[in-house]
């Protein structure tokens, strides 16, 4: 079973206001008081200025899009995270504005069955400390969000809605 997600990631208050134009958006709640901003096809058609993806490295992140989200952080910090996994193998990407600037990344790691990594901590997870999450003993920030709950990202929206 395979595992992808494409998401904004902040404080449920900051994403709600911050997100409130964008046709499409749907903000589900999350633990710790972090949401998640799911970038399903209407989204990414919101908020992309036409300038080409790839920018920082992201598969996905609309063009232009990094500057909303500095723009978002002018009221805390806010991430970008995209993973992708089947089979063990895969990879994920994360990044952090704050206070308008970018504060952490872009960070990638590519996960190849019975390859261990340089890193113990996941750039998701790197992404979500500085949001603030705390984990247990036995468990990592992505299983602490609850990151875990759904395998793909239209499956956020049916998790919940602003």
């Amino acid at each position: 079973m395979g595992y992808e997600v494409e998401a904004a990631i902040a404080g449920g208050e900051l994403l709600r206001a911050a997100s409130r134009d964008v046709p499409g958006a749907h903000v589900v709640p999350m633990l710790q008081g972090l949401s998640l901003l799911p970038m399903i096809d209407e989204v990414l058609d919101a908020v992309t200025d036409g300038s080409p993806v790839g920018a920082l490295g992201f598969w996905k992140l609309p063009g232009g899009f990094e500057g909303v989200l500095a723009q978002w952080s002018a009221a805390g910090p806010v991430a970008y995270v995209e993973a992708e996994y089947f089979g063990g193998v895969g990879q994920q990407r994360a990044a952090v504005w704050d206070g308008g600037t970018l504060a952490l990344g872009p960070l990638e790691r590519a996960a190849r069955r019975g390859l261990r990594t340089v890193s113990p901590v996941s750039p998701v997870s790197q992404a979500l400390r500085l949001l603030g999450v705390r984990r247990s003993l036995g468990e990592d920030e992505f299983s602490a969000v609850g990151l875990d709950r759904n395998r793909r990202t239209d499956d956020w929206i049916l998790s919940g809605t602003r």
